[in-house]
Formats: C-alpha cells, sequence, structure tokens
C-alpha cells in the first residue's frame, strides 16, 4: 500500500510566497550594491525588484533586518572609510562615494558611528599607546594607556585575550602601541583599588558628551538609552545615545554597563552580558555593605 502525503496549499503558498520573495530581496541587493554610489531612490529598488514600494519595504525589512537606504548608507560608509584610511582627503572621499560634499559624508558618519569624518580619519595620528594585559575582578583586563592616562580597557576570557587587543588598537589605527604588561598591572591595582586614576579619551564631541553622562548613574543602578539621550538634552537620540556606548572605550570606569535598553534587558554589552550582569552584582553587594 502506497501512502501519499498531501502538503497543504497555504503551507504550498507560503513556501512559494517566500521563494518569490527572496528572489526579490536578493535582486534588490545585487542592484543596491552595484548601484550604491549613484544613490537609488526607494522606488528605484522597487522597481527592480517588481513590486509595490509598500511590499518591498516590508519585504526588505523582514528578509534584512534593515531598509534601503540604511543598507546603501552602510555600503557608502564601508567604501569611504577605506579612503580616509588610505590618505584620501575628507573632500575626496565624499565626491569618490558619491555625495555631494563633506556635509554628507559628515552627516553619514554622525548616523553610522556617531563621529565625524576627521575623527575617523585622524584616530590615532601621531599618538603612542602602551598595550598591555593584567588580572582584573573580571577576567583579563586588556589596557591601552596614552601619555596622558588610561585610552581604553577591554575585558577577555580566557584564550580571547589577542582579539580584545585587536579591537582597541583598531580604534587607533594610525597609533603606534608598544607592549606594557606591567603598566596594566599597576593600572589595574589602581584602578580596582578604587583609586582616581587619569583618563585620556579620544572621541567625538557627542560620544564624551555620553560618556560623561554614563559617569553620572550611581553604582548598581541601571538606565535606559533614552533616559541618558535626555540628560543630554537629546531626547530625541536614543539610537546614537546607543552607538556612542557601544563605542566607550574606557570599560567599567565610565560604567557603559549601567546602560540598559528600552525594555530593561541586558542586551549589548562589548564584553558579553554575563560580564555585565556580574558588573552590576558586584556594584550592587559593594553599595550594600559600604551603607
Amino acid at each position: 500500500m502506497t501512502t501519499t502525503t498531501m502538503t497543504q496549499p497555504s503551507a504550498a503558498n507560503d513556501l512559494d510566497q517566500a521563494r518569490r520573495d527572496y528572489e526579490r530581496v536578493t535582486t534588490a541587493l545585487k542592484y543596491l550594491e552595484e548601484n550604491w554610489r549613484d544613490r537609488p531612490s526607494f522606488e528605484d529598488a522597487a522597481r527592480q525588484a517588481g513590486v509595490s514600494p509598500h511590499h518591498f519595504h516590508r519585504t526588505f525589512a523582514r528578509w534584512t533586518g534593515t531598509s534601503p537606504k540604511r543598507f546603501s548608507d552602510a555600503l557608502t560608509h564601508a567604501f569611504s572609510r577605506s579612503l580616509l584610511a588610505d590618505g584620501a582627503s575628507i573632500l575626496e572621499a565624499a565626491l569618490e562615494s558619491g555625495l555631494s560634499g563633506p556635509s554628507r559624508l559628515h552627516d553619514l558618519y554622525i548616523a553610522q558611528e556617531a563621529v565625524t569624518p576627521g575623527d575617523a580619519k585622524r584616530r590615532g595620528q601621531g599618538l603612542t599607546f602602551r598595550l598591555g594585559r593584567a588580572d582584573t575582578p573580571f577576567g583579563i583586563g586588556v589596557f591601552l594607556i596614552a601619555p596622558r592616562g588610561l585610552s581604553a580597557l577591554a575585558f577577555a576570557d580566557k584564550g580571547a585575550e589577542e582579539a580584545a587587543e585587536t579591537d582597541l588598537t583598531f580604534r587607533y589605527p594610525a597609533a603606534e602601541f608598544v607592549r606594557d604588561d606591567a603598566a596594566a598591572a599597576e593600572y589595574a591595582a589602581r584602578i580596582f583599588a578604587g583609586e582616581r586614576t587619569p583618563l585620556a579619551l579620544y572621541g567625538s564631541d557627542f560620544q564624551r558628551q555620553v560618556w560623561r553622562a554614563l559617569l553620572a548613574i550611581p553604582p548598581g543602578k541601571a538606565v535606559a538609552y533614552g533616559d541618558i539621550a535626555a540628560a543630554i538634552g537629546k531626547p530625541s537620540a536614543a539610537r546614537a545615545v546607543g552607538a556612542a556606548v557601544g563605542r566607550n572605550p574606557v570599560s567599567w570606569l565610565i560604567p557603559c554597563h549601567r546602560a540598559l535598553s528600552s525594555d530593561a534587558r541586558l542586551t549589548g554589552y562589548h564584553w558579553g552580558v554575563d560580564r555585565k550582569r556580574a558588573m552590576l552584582a558586584f556594584e550592587s553587594f559593594r553599595e550594600l555593605h559600604a551603607a
């Protein structure tokens, strides 16, 4: 006896719709990747996909997690960043990227990184950092020390130290680095004994404004990105605040672990959610017993 399994019509229709959506999105992605320098419009991308703009927006967002404009902006940003890294001027990078001028490139960088093209181009130029590792209460600490003070502090699990070092040094591509684990150990002892630690921060004005707001959050407490945006007088800039928090180079001392998503979840910590949870618990316990 032969048993035939019948596919339900609704399931078959769903699969057919998914296949057609996949074809449309891949067509649109290819079109945007090949034409991003011409700044194609939303309607142009929808036309290439063969659907209405409304349907295209929903389909593209569902498949990629972003909008066609943001996808094109990300391609433009990546290309312009490579030009700046290769020595192009800001004007050259703007025009080569299909933008009308430096002001458009500036807006793009603020949206993508919360830094200006000049910040991205000059980052670390003329500086010599001491780079070292030391034990901390939250795993291995990776320290980046400038002549005027601590510029970066990262945390790493065992075996991931090199990745953490690469992450920090990549932020200052034009700088020079000298190995100094002894200096890192001195900073670790000072920081976790609660002593005052001089900082040498290199970031945009907006980033430094957000980082100062983080310092105002009491130990053991946590606030949402929107609360930080309101505290600095930019209540509609929660997304940009989140980007600036993510770019905080000095973990623990500038307490980005005290920043939460809008629904109060422990998400988005660069050095791991488990470490973020441990930091908040460490602070809460210390504050409780200090009272």
